[in-house]
């Protein structure tokens, strides 16, 4: 991890869904976890704005929101459209459709990785913990390649 305390964006409308989330992170065992500082947007409009001035590492994206699919966030992420000239956040599809062609749409619109909703708690935190420890090893996305001593 970096010096830096994680940021992680949670976007999801259901108010206390985005209150149980921070709870489970800010108790989290995992230091990263537990230090990350979580943001929070009710919307893809909200998100939007958000990403469009704060430095993120992961984004926790709900894919029914009231604004819209969640996938059309994920594609703008994934083109560099909402974040020009910064490392893309690393996306993390939070959905209660686990049908196997909704998987594969998340996956192709940019997203990295999937959570099932209903999650256990310690399912939360180990999918946020194994994004940030991913993100930031040497060669990640935005991270520098590791090179000779």
């Amino acid at each position: 991890m970096t010096a830096e305390n994680p940021r992680i964006l949670l976007v999801e409308d259901e108010e206390l869904n985005r209150t149980l989330v921070k709870a489970v992170l800010s108790r989290a065992s995992i230091d990263a976890v537990r230090e990350a500082e979580v943001l929070d947007a009710s919307s893809i409009a909200a998100a939007r704005e958000q990403l469009g001035t704060e430095d993120v590492d992961l984004v926790l994206l709900d894919m029914n929101l009231p604004d819209g699919n969640g996938l059309t966030l994920a594609s703008e992420l994934a083109a560099g459209t909402v974040t020009p000239g910064r490392p893309r956040p690393t996306v993390v599809a939070v959905t209660a459709s686990v049908l196997p062609q909704d998987r594969a749409a998340a996956l192709e619109a940019g997203c990295d990785g999937f959570l099932d909703k209903p999650y256990a708690a310690a399912d939360l935190v180990a999918t946020v913990a194994d994004h940030l420890t991913r993100r930031h090893q040497p060669g990640a996305a935005g991270q520098p390649e590791a090179g000779p001593p």
